[in-house]
């Protein structure tokens, strides 16, 4: 029973039949018509009916009369022998993706979801959903919604001393996005690139697979080690650094080595990549400006987020392009698809040019900070001489340091095993000379009582182990 578009009722049967078996169609799941489903695939009706007979023959499929044909509620999958899948190769990788697909205590980079402002959200959404135009179902442009660009210049120009034009500004949907674009549009593949040392792990992963020479620069309490840097790197083409807050370690780079960083960069014509990516969580009254802010020569590229200030599922970044490269930009922004659907834009657009972003960000620094004394208030009740602090002025996150030699990788799996989703600092690392401890993540713990709860169920197996250890 072959039809013109060579699909049989075999084909049919097999398909629907495989898609039992992976789980894909669940025990009660609806199939398509049979009317529809020939509709789609272009054969005749009697070519589905035939396929469906034999799944219903088999115990596949049952009908339900007017409610169609499902699958058999009652089915019982035998178990087969997968088909080869993709695998990731890299061990660390698949262990930090799940961490942070997880849902637990202590999430790394990710703002107060009980603090979401929900009805200013929904009530915006819905005023722009209900004056929907046709033209909204278009594409984006590809640099971003002109208002959007409009309101994130006015923002930064206020709050992070950036002065820049909303043609400089291109949306993207997140910082591997954002870095992506940065570097297929200026790097060459044989440039030299700088990363912090320790640095945002998945940063120094996307960077091997764009760039050939990727070298690796220390922080310390002052932010990038400019000594070292001048020494080892002074022929780098980029250097990444997030210089209000670094990740992991919360340190910012000094003004006397933003200077330094900043003359580096016009002498050489190098590139300064710029991640601000919580810059906005200062707990002390001191505001540390933008690097970007300070860069008369515009040899540094400025890389902001939303998806740590409002919500990790809004997946949408902004860069500030120099002048002289918009054009190189929009360009590769056609091929790259940079930009986030309308709808999306339109109603961030609008929290921000009507103050609400600005409240919100007012409310979190004040909430964060406390939130942040919650945990070093129960790590130092529950753990009273097994952590070390190097207090700084803001971030999301903070460093419980170990002993040097302390295996934090094992003592990292123990918490996660409990719920408590923490990462080891050695990790971060790239070479050899590491320091040791957790990197906790405070944004979403809501009392003190909540958090020495949560390490008081891991206490025992952390002395244990540490003891163990040593």
């Amino acid at each position: 029973m072959r039809t013109k578009t060579n699909i049989g009722y075999k084909d049919i049967y097999n398909r629907i039949k495989k898609s039992i078996q992976n789980g894909s169609l669940k025990p009660g799941n609806k199939v398509t018509s049979i009317r529809n489903l020939s509709t789609e695939l272009k054969v005749a009706k009697r070519t589905v009916e035939a396929a469906y007979d034999m799944l219903i023959g088999e115990g596949y499929l049952v009908t339900k009369g007017p409610k169609g044909t499902i699958v058999n509620p009652d089915i019982v999958i035998p178990q087969i022998k997968p088909e080869k899948t993709f695998q990731v190769q890299d061990p660390e990788l698949v262990s930090i993706m799940k961490i942070r697909d997880e849902n637990g205590l202590f999430r790394l980079g990710t703002p107060a979801l009980d603090q979401f402002p929900y009805k200013i959200w929904l009530l915006i959404s819905g005023r722009i959903i209900r004056k929907m135009d046709p033209v909204d179902l278009l594409n984006p442009p590809v640099t971003g919604y002109r208002p959007l660009r409009e309101a994130i210049a006015n923002y930064i120009n206020v709050s992070r001393g950036i002065s820049c034009s909303p043609e400089q500004i291109i949306i993207t949907s997140g910082y591997k996005h954002s870095l992506s674009l940065i570097l297929h549009t200026l790097a060459k593949k044989s440039d030299k690139v700088v990363f912090e040392e320790p640095g945002y792990i998945f940063g120094a992963k996307l960077l091997k697979r764009i760039v050939d020479r990727l070298f690796f620069n220390p922080v310390d309490s002052r932010g990038l080690n400019m000594d070292y840097f001048k020494k080892h790197h002074k022929d780098a083409k980029f250097v990444l650094t997030a210089p209000t807050h670094q990740s992991p370690l919360t340190v910012s780079l000094s003004l006397s080595r933003r200077q330094e960083l900043l003359a580096w960069a016009e002498s050489e014509k190098s590139w300064i990549i710029e991640d601000d990516y919580d810059g906005e969580f200062h707990y002390k009254k001191r505001v540390i400006p933008a690097l970007k802010s300070i860069d008369v020569n515009d040899r540094v590229i400025y890389v902001g987020t939303f998806s740590k200030t409002i919500m990790p599922s809004i997946r949408t970044s902004y860069i500030v392009v120099p002048a002289l490269t918009v054009s190189s930009f929009i360009e590769n922004s056609e091929i790259f698809e940079t930009s986030q659907p309308l709808l999306q834009q339109k109603i961030l657009a609008s929290f921000i040019h009507e103050g609400h972003f600005y409240k919100h960000l007012k409310r979190m620094r004040s909430l964060y900070q406390q939130r942040r004394n919650f945990v070093i208030g129960a790590l130092q009740r529950v753990f009273p001489k097994v952590f070390k602090f190097e207090m700084t002025d803001g971030g999301m996150q903070l460093v419980a340091y170990l002993e040097k030699g302390d295996d934090d990788v094992g003592l990292a799996e123990i918490w996660q095993k409990n719920g408590l989703l923490v990462y080891p600092l050695s990790k971060w690392f790239s070479g050899k000379k590491k320091r040791y401890g957790l990197i906790i993540g405070f944004t979403n713990i809501t009392s003190e009582e909540q958090a020495t709860a949560a390490f008081k169920k891991v206490s025992k197996e952390t002395y244990e182990f540490l003891e163990d250890d040593n």
